[in-house]
């Protein structure tokens, strides 16, 4: 059975009164009746009765009989409503047509100052966090985050998001502030999720490369910009070039976090100016080793203190971040083999390191280099004697 009452206030959307509605669908469902019959089955009062009536026959919705009693009936809803639908449709099409020229004006404006306009929402503070977290649930391929020691705090925070996401084998990788390797922010984040480190200075956080959240670390607030083909391509790129030479942080995830910078200085120390320092000081000097050890002291590291063991496990780690090798101790043949997956002479300046320290430590030794070009190469330090 038609619900009388949704028929009411519909009409009511076409413009009728509420009592001229109501008497329409009582006229419809009861047909040929009296004034008064139709004020009782409408509940409308019979003061109002007549002049609805009136008002219903003005617009055609309705018929009133000359005799007496009034009598009223309804005009079909088919011959009733047709102009009015007509109406409606020329109205739709006017608007349509309106809405095309306005739109046809603006991108004329914006070919004109050689410009696109582009969209983006604000996000206060106090919903940055969670529209973090709903937009990490919510992706389906990828997810890469550049952030500073503050945006890695809030990252840090999302946890149970990050670990929903890991589990459906999404692409995720995360760029950080060197000073939060190791840090207790790092601790949250789940095993499985690739953190490298460089120096980040922005936090944004891409996702599915259609998406953009870029939060201002001042005052916490955010902006999110969705499908910004300019945007989000460019972004891409930053972060690309970045994670490109960024410091790898797996082989540092069991360690101190004293003990992490120290490794990342080293490695920062090296890759800036010890290259070209040590290449210098073969060409001019006669104990190179000695040279970068002075270069690395002058920097604040020192290798004074530290046991043969804790120098192998150093430069085990350095070796894996930066040649995606390891350098492996045998005591018996007392022989060190630095391993490099890069060619090239990439673990050349690890091995002088630790050759250097070996000879401070009063031990005697043999280097011997073997490369591969398929393979990459190893460096064989013998120990002769001590």
């Amino acid at each position: 059975m038609v619900n009388e009452n949704v028929l009411t206030v519909s009409l009511e959307e076409f413009g009728l009164s509420k009592y001229e509605a109501q008497a329409y669908v009582s006229l419809i469902s009861k047909g040929t009746v009296s004034a008064s019959e139709l004020a009782y089955y409408s509940e409308i009062p019979r003061t109002k009765i007549y002049p609805t009536l009136l008002k219903l026959e003005n617009k055609k919705l309705a018929i009133i009989s000359k005799s007496k009693p009034i009598m009223c009936t309804a005009i079909a809803p088919e011959d009733a409503f047709d102009g009015i639908i007509h109406e409606q449709i020329n109205k739709v099409n006017a608007m349509n047509s309106l809405v095309s020229n306005l739109k046809k004006a603006s991108e004329e404006s914006r070919k004109t100052r050689g410009s696109e306009e582009k969209r983006y929402f604000h996000v206060s503070a106090n919903n940055v966090l969670s529209q973090l977290q709903t937009m990490i649930e919510g992706s389906k391929s990828s997810i890469k985050i550049m952030t500073d020691q503050w945006g890695f705090g809030l990252l840090a925070e999302c946890k149970d998001q990050l670990v929903s996401v890991a589990r459906r084998n999404l692409d995720i990788k995360i760029l950080v502030s060197p000073s939060q390797i190791c840090s207790e922010a790092y601790r949250k984040i789940p095993d499985g999720i690739e953190i490298r480190a460089s120096e980040i200075t922005q936090n944004c956080f891409m996702f599915d490369e259609t998406e953009l959240l870029l939060v201002n670390n001042d005052n916490g607030k955010g902006a999110i910009f969705s499908s910004t083909d300019i945007l989000a391509s460019n972004q891409e790129k930053v972060f690309a070039s970045i994670w490109k030479i960024a410091i790898k942080t797996k082989a540092l995830a069991d360690m101190t976090k004293t003990e992490a910078q120290e490794i990342y200085k080293i490695i920062k120390t090296v890759n800036e100016i010890g290259l070209t320092y040590i290449l210098n000081a073969t060409m001019v000097s006669k104990r190179p080793e000695s040279d970068i050890f002075k270069l690395l002291e002058k920097n604040g590291i020192s290798f004074k203190s530290k046991s043969l063991d804790d120098v192998i496990e150093i430069m085990d780690a350095i070796v894996q971040i930066t040649c995606s090798g390891h350098v492996n101790f045998e005591a018996n043949t007392k022989n060190i083999t630095v391993e490099s997956k890069l060619n090239s002479g990439h673990s050349l300046p690890w091995v002088s390191i630790l050759d250097g320290c070996l000879q401070k430590q009063g031990y005697k030794t043999r280097t011997i280099y073997q490369s591969n070009s398929n393979k990459g190469e190893k460096v064989h330090i013998k120990i002769i004697k001590n």
